[in-house]
């Protein structure tokens, strides 16, 4: 089976400066797949690249083998939430999620349903803006999902969530994944991905490792990926 999202040789060059040099990695699905690298590493260029909002300098990022923009219905095929909680501040939750349906072509019964998945429900009349930072992460989850997609690209999903919705993102995740779908998802809390994710592409401008977590810890004889990610980069500069 071809993996659900593939990255070739992604180069994106700013002014002269490569941000991102190189990158290669697949997603399979069925699995979940943790991007993680220090600040300023690419992490949100190269997931930028994927779907479409940053053009490479060169390289290829596929889902389903084809390039985001040439997605017949992307919502359907991916979910992403990599940018700000979308929506005007003063508009509800549901009036959000209703107007992305609208724009996707999906029946308003589907929100109904994500706000159920997402535990939004008792929210659904709020304010975007009376929202705190876990609800909104929620919402940005919630409008991922509205295309019943077979992959989900998710830019730091558990910032803000309290302990209860970081258990019930893990469930969630690992649910989604179990169901045959593929999930990307970028993080800087090692505990969590060593929890959740199955393999890790662990970057710094270029990727300096990727594959299985458990591969990773053994190769540098760590017991933490936590240990291990520090370990990989701080070859760099011995």
């Amino acid at each position: 089976m071809e993996p659900t999202i593939v990255c070739k040789d992604l180069i994106k060059v700013y002014d002269s400066r490569r941000v991102v040099d190189g990158v290669s990695f697949d997603v399979p699905a069925g699995s979940v797949t943790a991007l993680v690298g220090r600040n300023g590493s690419g992490k949100s260029t190269t997931l930028r690249m994927l779907l479409g909002l940053t053009a490479p300098t060169s390289g290829t990022a596929l889902v389903d083998g084809v390039p985001y923009q040439e997605l017949p219905a992307p919502a359907r095929v991916i979910g992403a939430a990599v940018t700000d909680v979308p929506g005007h501040p003063a508009l509800t939750v549901v009036g959000q999620l209703r107007l992305v349906a609208r724009s996707i072509g999906v029946p308003f019964t589907t929100v109904d349903d994500v706000l159920d998945t997402v535990d939004l429900t008792d929210a659904r009349g709020r304010r975007i803006s009376a929202l705190s930072l876990g609800m909104r992460q929620r919402l940005s989850l919630a409008c991922a999902l509205l295309g019943s997609p077979r992959a989900l690209v998710l830019d730091e999903p558990a910032n803000g969530l309290d302990p209860d919705g970081i258990r019930w993102l893990r469930s969630f995740l690992r649910s989604f994944a179990d169901s045959g779908g593929a999930v990307l998802v970028s993080s800087h809390s090692m505990d969590e991905i060593e929890r959740t994710a199955d393999d890790v592409v662990v970057l710094n401008r270029s990727v300096r490792y990727a594959g299985p977590i458990s591969a990773l810890m053994a190769e540098e004889h760590q017991t933490s990926l936590e240990e291990a990610f520090h370990s990989v980069l701080d070859k760099e500069t011995a």
